[in-house]
């Protein structure tokens, strides 16, 4: 491996390390995972991406992961209502519920840099220029998580959060949807507003000399 390969190598790690410290310390204030009557709002899959749009697909994957495991011991140490749905520790069914948990807490997590990072190489592969697509790709990260996850509760445990929410298994949908509508679009638009102020900084200065996995 060439001098040039390793350094760049090197510049790669470094920013998913740094990303990932950044995701952490979010994920133990009060900014990361904001405490809304239901559900945790969250502003963690932000830096995700970011690291998607700076690093490529496979950082975000990583830090998506990062995260995941970050919301999966916030809801074990702090549980919430619909906390069974994130942490394997508090499943209700069993180890089947335990690892359903883990899709939802870990898994769609992950996708959302895997989505971010190929949406983002999508447009660039079309010469769209980087500033209009940020805001874009904020968007459908924020909606990848908000998607994968509330659609996921819905299709793995619409029983269990119908109990939870002490209401009819017909009404699930219905709230599920309300979630999405009341939390996941502000975040998104939230999300696309931040990816494109801070991933604009960040490509100014750094260009895509990362973006090499």
């Amino acid at each position: 491996m060439s001098n040039t390969a390793v350094r760049s190598k090197t510049r790669w790690m470094v920013g998913v390390a740094l990303l990932a410290a950044i995701i952490i310390i979010l994920a133990n204030t009060p900014l990361g995972l904001i405490q809304l009557p239901v559900i945790k709002a969250t502003t963690i899959h932000i830096p995700v991406i970011i690291g998607a749009i700076l690093l490529g697909p496979l950082a975000g994957a990583i830090l998506g992961g990062v995260f995941g495991i970050c919301s999966l011991v916030s809801n074990t140490m702090a549980p919430t209502l619909l906390s069974f749905a994130f942490s394997p520790f508090l499943s209700t069914t069993g180890i089947p519920g335990a690892l359903k948990a883990v899709w939802i807490a870990v898994g769609c997590r992950i996708l959302i840099g895997v989505v971010a990072g190929w949406v983002w190489r999508a447009f660039s592969r079309t010469k769209m220029n980087d500033f209009a697509a940020l805001p874009i790709v904020g968007f459908i990260g924020s909606m990848t998580n908000t998607i994968l996850v509330m659609g996921s509760i819905y299709v793995l445990f619409a029983q269990q959060y119908a109990e939870a929410r002490n209401v009819a298994l017909t009404a699930v949908f219905s709230l599920v949807m309300a979630t999405v509508t009341a939390s996941g679009i502000p975040e998104a638009i939230a999300a696309a507003i931040l990816v494109t102020l801070i991933g604009k900084a960040l490509l100014k200065a750094f260009g895509k000399q990362f973006a090499k996995n």
